[in-house]
């Protein structure tokens, strides 16, 4: 069987996805559209067997909707939708029609990401007290991002849905349990932009925050996160165990220490020069064609059920709580 994909989006989805789905044993992409197209019609026209959703998150679930009405699989990038509200609808309607749903938390593929979990599962580090992510970018300043959807917060966007969603996703998986906000300090750090007509308008949507968490099992975590810094630094993950310690630095370099003079370097298979989606995202795409190929999205991949969990957790470091 040769899995038929048609992408939405012309962003990300034309510059990473539909190459290395392209790529992909057993797979074809028959066509990108836009998101702002007659995407009903493209689908129809094509007859896919997977549509893989990479519009703005305030067409998601409409594209993700027309794409199981048409008895295809759906592959929703995150956050699945502007809000957890809207998310639940969209699941309950595509379980509704007996749909085939995945969430493109493509980092679950990530070598450094999976060894992480490993040796957490192995207790490597014993029990996890504590979890510290530092993630400061550039992205949107250098150069100077124009204002557009991602901006706004009534179409959901914001650094919180573009990173955090990524960062909540590996943290419910590395830790095995659910996350509760407890205190969430979102910012706007450039509060207006010019968009590509020329005009100045201001952002409603955060472009960065720190946050603390904490676990069903007493880890507590912080985030430290934005997109608007005047320079980037390597994002920096630390697993505080009460045996070790891991650090992992831009998911190139994972160090476990058990003592101040016990540093074990473990080797971590990453491709230099390339964007980092890219060696994730082609590991992904194999389990994506399998799930397709046989109608059931197996145990550990991720599905609107983990979408909605993290969107939840999204809403409450949005409003600040």
């Amino acid at each position: 069987m040769t899995v038929r994909v048609l992408v939405v989006g012309t962003g990300f989805g034309a510059r990473v996805v539909a190459p290395i789905f392209d790529a992909t044993a057993g797979c074809e992409v028959v066509e990108v559209v836009s998101a702002r197209s007659d995407v009903a019609r493209a689908i129809s026209e094509r007859r896919p067997d997977l549509v893989s959703v990479h519009s703005p998150p305030f067409l998601h679930a409409t594209h993700a909707r027309t794409a199981v009405e048409s008895g295809a699989a759906v592959l929703c990038d995150k956050p699945c939708t502007p809000s957890a509200a809207e998310t639940a609808e969209l699941l309950a309607a595509i379980d509704g029609v007996g749909g085939l749903h995945l969430v493109n938390f493509e980092f679950r593929c990530d070598p450094a990401r999976e060894e992480l979990r490993r040796l957490v599962a192995d207790g490597a580090i014993g029990d996890v007290r504590h979890v510290t992510w530092i993630h400061h970018s550039a992205g949107s300043r250098i150069p100077m991002r124009p204002h557009g959807w991602l901006f706004d917060r009534a179409l959901g966007g914001g650094w919180i849905g573009a990173w955090a969603s990524h960062a909540i996703d590996a943290l419910r998986w590395l830790l095995g349990s659910e996350l509760t906000v407890v205190d969430s300090r979102p910012r706007i750090d450039i509060a207006e932009r010019v968009d590509r007509g020329g005009e100045v308008r201001r952002c409603t949507a955060e472009d960065g925050l720190v946050a603390f968490l904490r676990t069903e099992r007493g880890t507590t975590i912080t985030l430290d996160s934005t997109f608007a810094a005047a320079a980037s630094l390597p994002p920096r993950l630390l697993l505080l165990g009460d045996e070790a310690t891991i650090e992992c630095v831009a998911d190139e370099r994972v160090t476990l220490r058990r003592r101040l003079d016990e540093r074990v370097e473990i080797p971590i298979a990453t491709q230099a020069g390339t964007d980092r989606h890219q060696v994730p995202m082609r590991r992904w795409a194999s389990v994506v064609r399998d799930a397709v190929e046989n109608r059931s999205a197996p145990a550990g991949v991720p599905t609107l059920v983990d979408g909605l969990a993290c969107d939840r957790v999204l809403d409450a470091l949005r409003d600040g709580r």
